[in-house]
């Protein structure tokens, strides 16, 4: 009987704070649970995340003091963290499929440009006198209609590829384990957001 292979050990994102309202935005008008992460708290949390193994789950550990632990928002932090990495994801999502409706829309006017550019250069550049004249324009047209389809296949061969990176990244943020564990005055081997 073969033994099963302990699950691989997560990725821990470590971040310290003196208050518990430096994780959240202060001009958020939405209830604790729903609030947005503070820029430098996400971009903090993401920037780390980026680093570590894709492989491996996440767990994010928020250290603060005891009697920020003891406020009851605390109880909130975990489900906040979670609910706003998650619409993170949904965002990048939206913004996937507007990006494939451009370049969808790109696509068709780059085809129909292609197509015509085509048609001229056969048909109406071969009977312009003198024909060095009519060889430039036959040319200029087939590098018209190229340049037409640059955006389309910029998006389809290469600036999706970010936005799913962001999109995957942010939903593994989202499913991570979120702890919230005590510090000490002067333990300073944990990552401090900038102070109010």
């Amino acid at each position: 009987m073969s033994e099963q292979a302990p699950p691989p050990e997560p990725n821990l994102i470590e971040i310290r704070v003196g208050k518990l309202a430096q994780l959240f935005h202060d001009l958020d008008p939405y209830p604790f649970r729903e609030k947005d992460l503070d820029k430098d708290a996400e971009e903090f949390i993401v920037s780390w995340a980026r680093e570590l193994p894709r492989d491996r789950p996440f767990t994010i550990v928020v250290h603060m003091p005891e009697e920020q632990l003891a406020l009851p928002e605390a109880q909130d932090v975990r489900p906040a963290i979670e609910q706003f990495f998650a619409y993170r994801a949904q965002v990048m999502t939206l913004e996937l499929k507007e990006l494939f409706r451009i370049g969808r829309r790109s696509l068709a006017i780059g085809f129909t440009v292609l197509f015509l550019s085509v048609l001229a250069s056969q048909t109406v550049a071969p009977k312009i006198k003198p024909p060095p004249l009519g060889k430039v324009i036959e040319e200029s047209l087939l590098i018209f209609a190229w340049v037409a389809n640059w955006r389309p296949i910029e998006i389809f061969l290469y600036d999706w590829w970010p936005i799913v990176r962001r999109r995957d990244l942010y939903r593994r943020l989202g499913e991570a384990e979120v702890e919230l564990r005590p510090y000490r005055p002067g333990d300073e081997r944990r990552q401090v957001l900038p102070k109010e």
